[in-house]
């Protein structure tokens, strides 16, 4: 076992910022840093509750905010690196771990005598003499107890600590095997003629790709910057076809298998909600959601359904003619759909996506993003290299307040790697608070996604949709570094999950701004600006298949509540139970193998379980919320200094729709969405 003085967990780092040394924390230091922090945290729990004085807010509610702060450090760069910087020995050791970290927090929440303390401040405390902040803190941390079990009867208890033990190693399983089955699937050519259409940069890519496994030819995975172009370009259809399959039958069948997985996770999490009082485990989710209610939740639904259902209908109609005339005999299949739409978009718009890359170097996307923080914000972003990061392709920066105030670190990991899971994610490595001396522990926050890499011949040009994921992420990280918040638990983005995505889909509207264009998209070789004919034709081309797109997001969101408005444990056939639930949105032919549930980690690994309607909930708040930017001229200081100062600055403080209607000055409704996307229909947000 690693000595204390020889863990970089259990030190204080001489590092900027006290930014973890990140390169010299190797995998024996996990466990004893994590027994460590169990111990110190069962000693902060053992001072409370034997505490004296009568509970009050200071000495029971805060305290036990403020604690096991070493333990939650720890596993959560161990769950952070294992998401974008894992290796199998890394996985075993989260296996490992996971049920020892699952068992102290229901030691926590199980715990007499601390759940008798915050009820009775629950019960006694002077409302009035509490500040919002408090309150909610203290409805938060009791009704948190509740819903952990603190109320159930100890034979019930012994079952829902098996309940979240089995599940927490469950949701680490699914992750593995669909990380797994990502990255063992490759596609290898060799004669170039069946790859005509592709673009060069992905071309290169796939050379790239090809030569690491010393194979000939080009060389394609599921991975986002190999997948899309392949599928969106790619004119060989028995190609696209085999792409499409391979991508959508992941984990299906084999050793990294999701089915059983999918179907224990189903069922361990309706027996635990029913367990503590609930029908389904959406009703114990959307409690505590800023939706409310599954009420609420399907009356958006079903306005969208009724909006943006024809719209769909007649896009789709557009790309199978477009497929028909150009000779597909058969019909529109979905490995053909991205191909002819945006075959499609080029012939309406005069617009191909590809003309688009060459004006986003990643390096100039970066100035043009952090510009626009420093238009918005005054913030400044200086890259620091003393801070030290997990891997090379790794970035640090210091983030600076307008007066020059410290404000946060900012790591970046911009590009895809076998040990790194795909997609896109914001997360802290440290949250933001305010010490008990009144001190402010500033946030350490990051950005990751899966972007185009750099190959020999070219640097890294980014695809417009990566653009826009690129705002989004740094949406969220926004959120994190201007939180300004008391008490750790309220920290941003530790908000409700259908509020967390508003402050990084405000910032995807800035993607179509020619003014934010014009200040950073300049051709990589040339150096000229982009044209303003391309930035139009972007814009005109942003609803293209709006409707589609739509459905698309809605049926994800049903297949989530199919699998979690369940009364009774499933055990039937995973892949036709999914059939079913997309039914109702399905707009392509059917395809009987294709599987989404065994690699749809939102909702059985992430936190969107029950919750994926989120995406769309949070676009109707942006929408709405965004017309205040757009009547000031989009790009707005002022606005955003109110959005900084009413909404991303409070994390959890204030209910969500307190904070929303601050800014807003009302609630919100779905016409700025329908305008936004040209559909026409009008209809408030159920609230």
């Amino acid at each position: 076992m690693t000595a204390p003085y020889d863990n970089p967990f259990l030190a204080t780092p001489p590092t900027p910022h006290g930014a973890l040394p990140l390169p010299s924390i190797r995998l024996e230091h996990y466990e004893p840093a994590i027994m460590e922090g169990i111990r110190r945290h069962d000693e902060e729990i053992r001072l409370i509750t034997a505490c004296a004085d009568s509970p009050t807010f200071d000495n029971t509610i805060a305290a036990l905010d403020y604690s096991g702060q070493l333990l939650e450090q720890v596993s959560t760069v161990l769950m952070n690196l294992n998401e974008a910087e894992t290796s199998d020995e890394m996985q075993e050791l989260v296996m490992h771990l996971t049920p020892i970290l699952t068992e102290h927090s229901n030691n926590v929440t199980l715990n007499d005598a601390l759940f008798k303390r915050i009820e009775a401040v629950h019960q006694t405390a002077d409302r009035s003499r509490l500040s919002q902040a408090q309150l909610r803190l203290l409805d938060d941390t009791y009704r948190a107890f509740v819903r952990g079990g603190a109320g159930l009867g100890d034979d019930v208890k012994r079952r829902f600590r098996q309940l979240t033990a089995e599940l927490a190693q469950l949701t680490v399983r699914f992750s593995q095997n669909h990380l797994k089955a990502t990255n063992a699937f490759r596609l290898n050519v060799t004669d170039k003629e069946l790859l005509d259409g592709i673009p060069e940069t992905a071309m290169a890519a796939a050379a790239e790709e090809a030569a690491a496994k010393n194979e000939t030819g080009w060389t394609f995975t599921l991975h986002a910057p190999s997948y899309v172009p392949f599928m969106t370009y790619c004119r060989n259809r028995d190609l696209r076809r085999q792409l499409y399959m391979a991508y959508n039958t992941q984990a299906t069948e084999g050793e990294t298998s999701n089915v059983e997985v999918v179907r224990q996770i189903v069922n361990l999490r309706l027996e635990l909600a029913q367990l503590l009082g609930y029908s389904t485990y959406a009703d114990y989710v959307l409690e505590e959601r800023m939706a409310g209610d599954l009420q609420h939740v399907n009356a958006m639904y079903d306005k969208l359904l009724a909006a943006y259902m024809p719209a769909a209908r007649n896009d789709v109609e557009a790309i199978r003619q477009l497929a028909a005339e150009e000779g597909e005999e058969s019909c529109l299949m979905p490995w053909d759909f991205s191909y002819y739409a945006e075959r499609l978009r080029k012939a309406r718009y005069q617009f191909d996506k590809e003309k688009l890359r060459p004006y986003f170097k990643l390096e100039q996307v970066i100035d043009g993003v952090f510009g626009l923080a420093t238009t918005l914000y005054g913030l400044s972003f200086k890259e620091n290299s003393s801070i030290p990061v997990y891997h090379p392709d790794v970035k640090a920066y210091e983030v600076l307040d307008a007066d020059g105030t410290f404000l946060a670190i900012l790591y970046a990991d911009f590009f895809p790697r076998e040990s790194k899971s795909a997609g896109a994610w914001m997360t802290n490595y440290k949250g933001q608070w305010h010490n008990p001396d009144g001190t402010d522990s500033r946030p350490h926050v990051s950005i990751t996604t899966n972007f185009t890499k750099p190959t020999a011949g070219k640097p890294s040009l980014l695809t417009y949709d990566e653009v826009e994921t690129f705002l989004h992420e740094f949406g969220h990280a926004l959120h994190g570094i201007f939180s300004a918040t008391t008490y750790p638990s309220q920290c941003s983005p530790n908000v409700a999950w259908d509020f967390v995505e508003l402050p990084s889909q405000i910032m995807e509207n800035f993607g179509t701004a020619g003014t934010f264009l014009h200040t950073f998209a300049r051709h990589y070789q040339t150096g000229e600006p982009i044209p303003d004919e391309l930035v139009d034709s972007l814009v005109h081309a942003k609803n293209f298949n709006a409707g589609y797109a739509c459905i698309r997001q809605v049926s994800f969101g049903l297949l989530d509540l199919a699998w979690y408005t369940r009364t009774e444990p499933f055990t039937g056939d995973v892949i036709r139970y999914e059939k079913e639930a997309f039914s109702p949105t399905r707009l392509l032919p059917e395809l009987a193998d294709t599987c989404m549930s065994v690699q749809f980690g939102h909702i059985m690994s992430g936190g969107y379980a029950a919750g994926y309607y989120s995406y769309k909930w949070a676009e109707v708040l942006d929408a709405d919320a965004f017309s205040v930017f757009t009547a000031d001229g989009v790009i707005s200081p002022r606005v955003a200094r109110r959005f900084r100062d009413e909404v991303l600055s409070k994390g959890d403080s204030e209910h969500p729709m307190t904070l929303y209607t601050a800014f807003r000055g009302q609630e919100p409704t779905i016409d700025a969405l329908l305008r936004r996307d040209g559909v026409c229909a009008r209809g408030a947000i159920d609230n």
